[in-house]
């Protein structure tokens, strides 16, 4: 016991050097504001010269303001900014048209109006490797790390930024191998267990030392020689039948010789406004406000995805080019968005993304642009999108009617890789509210941009005031651009067992044992 006392001492007085070392003198930095999420939006409202924002609908039907679900009263302004006819005018027939003039239109005007401008002075990130270790998913060995992506903070070193993945490999197949990236919450699975010599020399260290902190529990131990106060937890099932449908997502990307990896949204950025000013938005901000067309969660945690993508890029046993992106509800928004502005991304599962994300945003059916322009989501995008909820301004009253883009321009900029737009039903949980019908109408549109690029759309014409949104587990799987709506609730994890052989067909991957 003195020893463990004596390490111990030690370990404290070292960390207590190194704080001290790192002790900040933050009179040479502005302090960064601290604002509830109230205040920070009412100063995005007095830069934008807005008086009166419109409230959003509400999700519950027996309200008097409740959200509409009425198609006859769900399409204001039904013609969409025409995806294939540039600014001035000129129709766009040729993929050089769209790379060299097209796309870049749209990406300013979403980096203009919806999703801010990521800065041009962001800070490096690099990526530390915590913990690795060789573990069972399943019936599946792999290979496990906890990395942490720590960003620069010299210029301001008020706000630390330290981003959070776990990355999961297959062991028993040959690399390189494709990658889901999963915007969520990182969890090693569970450890590996000592070996039987191993664990035997733990319980008899750990037994000398509990008798010497307490000479008593020797006659306890000498009552029950045979027991050991270490055990092995429940190993991998061998007998197990393997991987389903009805498996973990991730056992099913495993068992198909992919692996995955799970980037925490949060530790990039906090998802409220009152985190404005922390986060990496705030570390770029030296803890100040936004202006009104900064970036907001949404493109900060695209941006993180990308700086994991930086990782898997130097990771020999990952194929770089076949890292597909996946989120589910606002990490679905995230996930369309990083794939949108980060063509390295191979493909994107975009699970229940409503508004914000693959439905329409001029669309009047359940969720509104005035629900994201109110506290509760108003920090996703950039200031700027306030606009189009303003009552009162100094510029008049504008609606989503007034974006000069919509979410099937957003899904356009995926293309030509393979992009799978994933719902439930609204009975099952996944609620009328996203306005299903409003992302399978972007997708349909998006599909000629597709065309244009010698990929294939949903089959479907790109009429998307007349394509009716096929019935539930009737999948459009055919092309680059797929559309399933399973019989599940606000999840993607139904669709993952057609996602999986999707990809892996139009990556030309084929899973290649040990």
């Amino acid at each position: 016991m003195q020893t463990y006392l004596t390490l111990g001492l030690l370990a404290s007085l070292s960390y207590g050097a190194a704080a001290q070392q790192a002790v900040i003198d933050s009179s040479k930095y502005p302090p960064p504001k601290t604002w509830t999420a109230q205040q920070d939006q009412a100063n995005m409202l007095q830069q934008l010269g807005i008086k009166k924002l419109r409230p959003g609908p509400s999700a519950n039907e027996a309200d008097p303001n409740h959200a509409n679900y009425d198609e006859a009263k769900a399409d204001p302004c039904p013609q969409l900014p025409d995806l294939l006819t540039t600014k001035n005018g000129r129709k766009v027939t040729t993929p050089d048209q769209w790379w060299k003039t097209r796309r870049p239109e749209l990406i300013d005007d979403f980096e203009r109006e919806v999703y801010g401008r990521v800065p041009a002075n962001l800070p490096k990130v690099t990526w530390v490797t915590k913990i690795t270790d060789n573990e069972f998913v399943g019936r599946t060995p792999v290979v496990a790390k906890q990395l942490i992506g720590r960003v620069d903070n010299r210029d301001y070193p008020l706000i630390n930024v330290n981003i959070n993945m776990v990355l999961v490999l297959p062991a028993n197949v040959k690399g390189p191998v494709p990658v889901m990236m999963m915007l969520g919450f990182p969890t090693l699975p569970a450890p590996a267990q000592p070996s039987p010599a191993d664990l035997e020399k733990l319980n008899t260290a750990f037994k000398e030392m509990m008798i010497r902190s307490n000479p008593e529990l020797k006659a306890i131990f000498d009552r029950y020689p045979a027991y050991n106060p270490i055990t092995r937890l429940p190993g991998p099932n061998f007998f197990a039948p393997p991987p389903n449908g009805d498996s973990p997502p991730t056992e099913q990307l495993l068992a198909a010789g992919w692996g995955y990896c799970t980037i925490e949204p949060n530790s990039i950025q906090a998802d409220n406004g009152s985190g404005l000013t922390r986060g990496i938005i705030g570390l770029v901000n030296k803890g100040q406000p936004r202006k009104p067309d900064d970036w907001g969660a949404l493109r900060a945690w695209a941006w993180g995805a990308s700086r994991a993508l930086d990782y898997l890029e130097t990771e020999p046993l990952v194929n770089a080019k076949q890292v597909g992106i996946e989120g589910v509800s606002r990490y679905g928004k995230a996930a369309m968005v990083a794939m949108a502005f980060d063509q390295r991304f191979g493909m994107g599962l975009i699970g229940s993304s409503g508004k914000g994300g693959a439905t329409l945003h001029r669309r009047v059916f359940g969720e509104a642009v005035e629900s994201l322009t109110n506290s509760g989501g108003y920090h996703w995008m950039a200031g700027n999108y306030l606009k189009y909820a303003a009552d009162e301004s100094t510029f008049g009253r504008k609606t989503g009617c007034d974006l000069p883009v919509d979410s099937h321009q957003l899904l356009a900029l995926c293309a030509p890789r393979p992009t799978f737009v994933s719902y439930g039903i609204p009975e099952k949980g996944d609620a009328k509210w996203l306005d299903q019908m409003g992302s399978y109408k972007a997708t349909v549109a998006a599909g000629s941009v597709y065309r244009l690029l010698g990929a294939r759309d949903l089959g479907v014409s790109n009429d998307y005031t007349t394509e009716q949104m096929p019935p539930v587990l009737t999948g459009l799987m055919d092309g680059e651009l797929a559309w399933r709506q399973h019989n599940g609730g606000h999840t993607d994890a139904p669709n993952f067992q057609h996602v999986i052989p999707w990809a892996s067909k139009l990556f030309n991957y084929t899973r290649t044992a040990k």
